[in-house]
């Protein structure tokens, strides 16, 4: 199955059953003593690296995806398992296809143990936009979908994409250990996009599965789906949802009549400020401890008293991962839009969230596009000059000439000569040909600390005045 998402701020969620509202403010306890904006750099573009602790599936090699599986019973005694991958256009070789681009790529998912065949399903695919920008898209542009029957045990999951175009790849594995299911028990928390409950294990499970389990700050409706199984009388389901602090933010009940085979839950939270930051969902009794957790990522653990969790992550965008407020007002200094920014740091609570969605849309320089280019360039902008123009004791993106890169994006001429002097005049020459602009940075302490002369600090001044908007667009 192949999903084309909206973009998270503002995709569209089928929701059935239970509809539960977060109450009060989701503000974090100690925001204001959340990471250094230096982690949240990094942080930001190593997004692979987030999921895999909050136990997604992530790919290595150059295909690059996230992923995660869930679990229910099927016909029989037999267990589906639904695996799902989030990719985004980028990661593929994209070539003219009539009035617009095409790519091919082939998909498999392969479960294994010892003893057995292995189970592998592979499927070709093939995804076409209408044009380049959208080859370029960053966001979570497609989510792959498969449903796999399995006998209960414990099996290694591998997921593998080819980028038929250039024969790239992107393989995933992990351990998964198949559950089965009894009377009297619940899957665990599974966070989707929509769903559409059933009524016994014969009926296929109709579920888009939201496989990075991200949610946007002051857009998204967080969907959790529970299913129930045998119950013969009413029972209530605790389901909690803790901040990265172990607050709980939501407590709710999810109530099965015991009328049914199979009964679907969906708790759906409408926070009214966000919390910025790793989410926990945990469903299970209250008497229930934490030994009884699942220890796998991808199991459930037997019986019917204990508690199956998962996790969540509310940010900026899938495409730069932000989860603090304040860091990211940091990362904005070289933006422009000043005004908008200076307001978003004064406004507190739920007033946040508006002026958030302002900006992001007043700074939108397509709206017909599901993402905000600028702001993506932007931040791709602050990934390379962090890495490129580090020096001594300085993040590249603070150094002048990461500043510079920042604004302006790759120079057209670049004449470096430092590397053969050792004094405190060495310098390096930057040339924008479009601005007619040349800037020249010195290392004027001789330690390695390149920085702008004062006059061609004031010309860059002037261009940057020049080609960032004014703060009301």
């Amino acid at each position: 199955m192949n999903f084309r998402p909206r973009p998270l701020a503002t995709a569209a969620v089928t929701l059935l059953g239970l509809s539960v509202f977060g109450c009060g403010n989701w503000q974090r306890v100690g925001e204001t003593a959340g990471p250094t904006t230096e982690r949240e750099v990094t942080q930001m573009f190593d997004a692979n690296g987030l999921f895999a602790r909050l136990g997604r599936l992530v790919s290595s090699q150059d295909v690059q995806y996230v992923g995660s599986v869930a679990f229910v019973p099927g016909p029989g005694d037999s267990t589906v398992a639904i695996v799902a991958i989030s990719l985004a256009n980028r990661v593929f070789a994209f070539e003219r296809r009539g009035t617009g681009f095409g790519a091919r790529y082939r998909i498999e998912y392969e479960f294994s143990r010892p003893g057995t065949a292995p189970i592998i399903i592979g499927r070709d695919k093939s995804i076409v936009v209408g044009s380049f920008t959208e080859t370029m898209r960053t966001d979570e542009s497609i989510i792959e979908q498969q449903k796999v029957p399995l006998v209960p045990g414990d099996y290694q999951l591998t997921v593998r994409v080819r980028d038929l175009g250039n024969s790239q790849t992107g393989t995933a594995t992990e351990k998964a250990v198949v559950p089965s299911f009894v009377a009297a028990t619940y899957s665990a928390p599974i966070l989707a996009y929509s769903v559409r409950s059933r009524g016994s294990r014969d009926d296929s499970l109709s579920i888009v599965l939201n496989p990075r389990g991200t949610v946007a700050y002051g857009g998204d409706t967080l969907l959790v789906y529970v299913e129930g199984y045998g119950y013969t009388k009413p029972a209530d389901l605790p389901i909690q949802v803790r901040d990265e602090h172990d607050s709980v933010v939501v407590r709710a009940t999810m109530h099965f009549a015991g009328t049914g085979k199979v009964e679907g839950r969906i708790l759906r939270v409408v926070p009214d400020s966000a919390p910025l930051g790793q989410l926990e969902v945990l469903v299970g009794p209250d008497n229930a401890t934490h030994d009884n957790i699942s220890p796998n990522r991808f199991a459930i653990a037997p019986g019917g008293d204990a508690i199956h969790r998962t996790n969540a992550l509310v940010s900026f965008s899938s495409a730069w991962v932000v989860t603090n407020f304040e860091d990211l007002l940091s990362l904005l200094r070289y933006f422009g839009e000043d005004r908008r920014v200076e307001a978003m740091r004064r406004a507190r609570g739920t007033d946040r969230i508006g002026l958030w969605q302002d900006f992001y849309h007043a700074t939108d320089p397509n709206p017909a596009t599901p993402e905000n280019e600028a702001l993506d360039q932007y931040f791709a902008r602050i990934a390379v000059a962090n890495q490129r123009y580090r020096e001594t004791g300085f993040p590249g993106w603070r150094s002048d000439r990461g500043e510079v890169f920042i604004v302006l994006g790759e120079p057209d001429v670049v004449q470096d000569q430092s590397s053969q002097l050792q004094n405190a005049n060495r310098v390096i020459r930057w040339e924008y040909q479009n601005y007619r602009l040349m800037l020249y940075f010195q290392d004027i302490t001789g330690f390695g600390r390149f920085q702008l002369t004062t006059q061609s600090r004031g010309e860059f001044e002037r261009i940057k005045a020049r080609i960032q908007h004014p703060a009301d667009r």
